[in-house]
């Protein structure tokens, strides 16, 4: 009886190219595409090698022609979002926070679709039925949500598949909606770098204020910088925050309780400016990357944002203030076999040079544990 094989579609959902298939099973390339058109049946060990570098079951992978595969019943997920509803059709990632069951809207890859787990059937409000693909599931015990806004997490991401076989969702937010999403124990991270106005210390006193005493552990991510981020030209001749009241000069601004927004509207308030005299001080992008990307395109001629965030889009960036961002993670977490990877990596080598070189990051205190 004839056999038919999704390994090509599995293959191309879980980004993994033919040629590095090829090297981690030990097969050849010419064996992967031979598989993939039919024209080879692989023995079981090398059946059963594909599916775990795919984490999918076997028969996901390889079916009798007979055979007809049933789609999996749609699951009740609760959306993670900052804005309101969901579209029917959506790619989702999903994960298990506690008892609940969150979906995150799966970011589009460039040049690429979004790596998801299903779509969404239907919805109303936060609330939705996804339709997982065949092979998909929540990955329990082998996936953490984390919100926040720090372009970083995708280093810790990749590090994370491709050595210890864990999935990190990123449930992209702001600090304050982060802290507030761990709260409601819908992550299982949260990432902040909100500095206290009182004492000029950051994340610390807002943490807790927010939690009791013992209920989150808090680990130091990185030191970065946070400025003004402006084409690689600077055809508007913007060397501070008082030429942002220039009427020629348009910026993009970031949602309410952003760190971002914060250090502008207190550098604002120190230049004298009001936020009406600044164009552009309504108009919000989503994240570091999302505000460069505005300033890049030429829809603005300046925005708050990292280093980071400048550099990956080859613009000028002159800095305003250096600030802490760190991990705040639910005690009960801490303790997850998941978890304790990602705290093992942040104190190893590979990653903190990357940040260092990647994203301008000080790492001197990476993984250093604030609260415990």
């Amino acid at each position: 009886m004839n056999t038919r094989t999704a390994l090509h579609e599995i293959r191309e959902r879980r980004g993994v190219s033919a040629a590095q298939l090829a090297k981690l099973t030990g097969a050849s390339r010419q064996t992967i595409y031979a598989i993939e058109a039919g024209d080879y049946v692989p023995n079981t060990a090398l059946a059963l090698h594909l599916a775990r570098i795919l984490e999918v079951r076997v028969e996901d992978l390889f079916q009798l022609e007979s055979e007809s595969v049933a789609p999996l019943p749609p699951i009740p997920v609760e959306l993670l979002t900052a804005s309101e509803g969901a579209r029917k059709g959506q790619p989702v990632q999903v994960c298990r926070v506690g008892k609940r069951m969150l979906g995150v809207s799966a970011s589009t890859q460039s040049l690429g679709l979004p790596l998801a787990d299903g779509v969404v059937v239907s919805a109303s409000s936060r609330q939705a039925r996804v339709q997982m693909f065949p092979g998909e599931s929540e990955n329990e015990g082998k996936r953490l949500l984390i919100a926040g806004c720090d372009p970083g997490m995708s280093l810790l991401s990749h590090h994370l598949a491709r050595f210890h076989d864990i999935d990190l969702v990123v449930a992209a937010s702001n600090s304050q909606q982060a802290l507030e999403w761990l709260k409601q124990d819908k992550v299982h991270v949260a990432g902040t770098h909100l500095r206290d106005t009182s004492s000029g210390e950051y994340n610390l006193p807002i943490v807790n204020r927010l939690f009791k005493r013992g209920a989150v552990t808090v680990v130091t991510f990185a030191v970065w910088e946070q400025g003004l981020v402006i084409d690689s030209a600077n055809r508007k001749n913007i060397s501070g925050v008082e030429d942002l009241a220039r009427k020629e000069v348009r910026i993009i601004n970031r949602e309410k309780g952003a760190g971002s927004r914060a250090l502008l509207d207190n550098r604002l308030r120190q230049a004298g400016i009001a936020p009406n005299r600044v164009n552009g001080y309504d108009r919000i992008a989503g994240g570091h990357l999302g505000a460069a990307l505005a300033v890049s395109s030429g829809d603005a001629d300046c925005c708050i944002a990292t280093r980071s965030a400048a550099w990956a889009f080859g613009l000028a960036f002159i800095p305003l203030a250096t600030e802490r961002y760190d991990l705040v993670i639910r005690r009960p977490y801490v303790r997850m076999p998941a978890m304790q990877a990602l705290l093992d990596l942040l104190s190893r080598s590979a990653i903190r040079k990357k940040l260092e070189t990647l994203a301008g990051y000080d790492t001197s205190h990476t993984g250093e544990v604030l609260v415990a």
